[in-house]
């Protein structure tokens, strides 16, 4: 019986061993697995940079860091002095227009009783023309027997001449009054735009009275506040945030280990900051393009030499409702996902 040295045994079992570390590394068979693992993931949730969008300074802070607030809450205050005046102006101004609006309407009802007279007048001067001709008609009749003089004659054709001029007169003072009218309604337009405008300057100068006042878009806990009394602020500028309540995991995982994922499957997450605790969770949706595609500056594997690197998809997980830790979590956190592929996704 052939026996091996202690040297050669340990050189034998130190390439088995090596080779068992390969296989495990690779995932290949023995040691295949249905579930998948990755360190690379993190709690995220909406955090939104509050800023002002009217200049001024800062009259009042009242919270703090890491405060509860609730949506409607004032977080900071801006002088709204300059922003009360300018309020007060843009009504001031809104009535003005509108005077001028209702005056416009009196003229136009002025100008429709002026037609009305203006007719009338024609009315009359056309009565007066008729009686004028009749007159002349009697006087030509008149002298053609030799009963009339000729100075009756001159005067009939005088006045019969006057009553054409007077009636052409009485017609032209009704044009004039039409247009007088028409001026008046087209006028109006520009007035009614002119109240249009100054309504629309009141509404803007209200609402950057309201934006004078911050306040808490919804329900969660403030960041840091960078904002203190007596600050001059741009529009822009930051000065606090708000986290809601809302949070969920992405999982950024290797384009090897996507296979047999799907919508729905359960996950299992452990979560460093406490205490390395198991929380459970869903998938809820993939990622449209792996983590490179979104980089500023995306690799260009067209040229140099080319090294194979395994991608990463990113996989955001929903956190399953009722467990008394996940109120405990905070985007940013990190968390290792577990995800079994051999389990059937939930029906929703």
């Amino acid at each position: 019986m052939k026996i091996f040295r202690p040297v050669t045994l340990i050189t034998i079992l130190a390439g088995i061993l090596g080779v068992l570390l390969v296989l495990y590394a690779w995932r290949l068979p023995p040691f295949t697995s249905a579930v998948e693992v990755t360190d690379n993931a993190y709690v995220r949730g909406y955090v939104t940079v509050m800023s002002p969008q009217v200049a001024g300074y800062v009259v009042e802070v009242p919270v703090r860091d890491y405060q509860a607030v609730k949506q409607g809450d004032v977080l900071v205050r801006i002088d709204d002095r300059i922003y009360r005046q300018k309020l007060a102006q843009a009504k001031a101004t809104l009535e003005g227009q509108k005077a001028a609006l209702a005056n416009s309407r009196q003229q136009e009802a002025s100008a429709k009783a002026n037609i009305a007279s203006s007719e009338a007048e024609v009315e009359g001067a056309k009565a007066a023309l008729r009686q004028a001709e009749l007159a002349r008609q009697r006087v030509q009749t008149l002298a053609q027997r030799s009963v009339a003089a000729t100075s009756e004659v001159e005067a009939a054709e005088a006045g019969y001449l006057k009553a054409q001029a007077v009636e052409r007169q009485a017609e032209a003072a009704v044009e004039v009054t039409r247009q007088a009218l028409k001026t008046i309604i087209v006028n109006r337009d520009s007035l009614e735009a002119a109240v249009a405008g100054a309504e629309a300057s009141v509404e803007l100068a209200e609402i950057d009275l309201e934006n004078t006042a911050i306040r808490a878009p919804r329900n969660g806990h403030l960041g840091e506040v960078g904002v203190r009394v007596g600050q001059y602020v741009t529009a822009g500028t930051q000065l606090t945030t708000v986290v809601p309540p809302d949070l969920w995991v992405v999982a950024n995982f290797k384009e090897t280990q996507l296979d047999g994922m799907r919508l729905g499957q359960p996950v299992t997450f452990s979560v460093d900051a406490l205490d390395r605790t198991r929380l459970t969770g869903h998938i809820e949706r993939f990622s449209p393009a792996a983590g490179s595609e979104f980089a500023v500056i995306r690799p260009d594997n067209a040229t140099g030499n080319f090294v194979k690197i395994a991608q990463r998809l990113a996989v955001r997980i929903s956190i399953d409702p009722d467990q008394p830790l996940a109120e405990r979590l905070a985007p940013g956190l990190s968390v290792v996902v577990r995800i079994d592929k051999s389990v059937e996704p939930e029906s929703p």
